[in-house]
């Protein structure tokens, strides 16, 4: 063989097995899809690209997360099922719509199962946390790291909420749980589940008379302008999920599932930080725009009728009892 050919022999050599490797990184990588409810500048947006950030570059680029943000890729039920599937490999999710799929995520969703954000956070960031994500894999849904959604409370187009009876007759809007309309029956009021887009013109007609959330949703949905009676009750902790197809983080190697956990932790504590500057100034914008505003300094009445709430729950899920004590009894 000439040297000229030797040398055409080698360098398409080369080149074939450099396209090979090229192709097998290439086949390696995932993009992976992610969705979120929020808008631009909110701290779960912010939080969650920068989990999308964390996540390249923990993993040198092997997985990469694409995020859709304000739900542009469907609602939120959509989406959970898109997660589930596969269709979609990452979703931040409320626990709320989860609870009727994965009952063990549904233990949060009882009325003052928290006593405070921070009993919240050390639960969940332990051994009830990985728990109740357990009892989430079985629907096909790995959480990640939770996300703070604020501490929910009463609000109005009527009157000051100070004690159960002033919710009796009531019709106010509930996230579509039987936990959530069991509560409101507790209290002698009236439930009406409804989609979240649904609440501000609801709240404007009078088709209901009022609903139940936390400070920034209080405030950037514009409810406070139509419902201008919020009464912290706070009632509900509901945290949020940086969510994965099962699947999919299964097929990771043990190394990989590392990365990813700890990009998400880290967006959490992102998240936590501003979503904590988020409920000051909100609560400040409505308080300034004339909000009729009231503590409820002794909830132990609200605590009392919410008891068969719980009692109903655990009927149903006595396989559960453990765990509503490990959170309780977190310190």
């Amino acid at each position: 063989m000439k040297l000229s050919s030797l040398r055409k022999l080698l360098v398409s050599t080369v080149v074939a097995t450099t396209m090979v490797a090229g192709m097998s990184v290439a086949a390696q990588a995932a993009e992976w899809r992610g969705w979120n409810i929020h808008k631009d500048g909110y701290p779960n947006t912010i939080a969650m690209d920068k989990f999308a950030e964390l996540l390249a570059e923990k993993t040198g680029g092997k997985i990469t997360l694409k995020m859709f943000h304000s739900g542009v890729l469907g609602n939120q039920p959509d989406a959970i099922e898109q997660v589930r599937i596969g269709g979609l490999a990452i979703g931040n999710f409320n626990l709320g719509p989860i609870g009727p799929m994965a009952a063990e995520a549904n233990v949060v969703s009882l009325p003052f199962i928290f006593k405070d954000m921070g009993h919240m956070h050390r639960a969940l960031d332990g051994a009830a946390g990985d728990q109740i994500s357990a009892g989430m894999a079985k629907i096909g849904l790995i959480a990640l790291a939770w996300y703070d959604s604020g501490a929910r409370s009463f609000y109005n187009s009527k009157k000051p909420i100070m004690k159960p009876e002033d919710v009796k007759g009531m019709k106010v809007r509930v996230m579509n749980n039987d936990l959530y309309s069991g509560m409101i029956s507790a209290l002698g009021g009236n439930p009406s589940p409804m989609a979240f887009s649904e609440v501000y013109q609801s709240l404007k007609t009078g088709v209901v008379d009022g609903a139940e959330n936390n400070w920034p949703s209080y405030e950037s949905t514009g409810h406070f302008e139509v419902a201008g009676y919020y009464s912290l009750s706070q009632h509900l902790i509901i945290p949020e999920c940086v969510c994965v197809n099962a699947d999919t983080y299964n097929a990771l190697s043990a190394d990989d599932q590392k990365l990813v956990k700890e990009a998400a932790r880290e967006s959490a504590v992102l998240q936590r930080e501003l979503w904590e500057k988020r409920a000051i100034a909100s609560r400040e914008k409505v308080m300034a725009g004339g909000v009729k505003f009231n503590d409820i300094p002794d909830k132990s009445a609200f605590m009392e009728a919410m008891k068969p709430v719980h009692e109903k729950y655990l009927e149903a899920n006595p396989a559960l009892k453990p765990l509503v004590a490990l959170i309780q009894n977190t310190k």
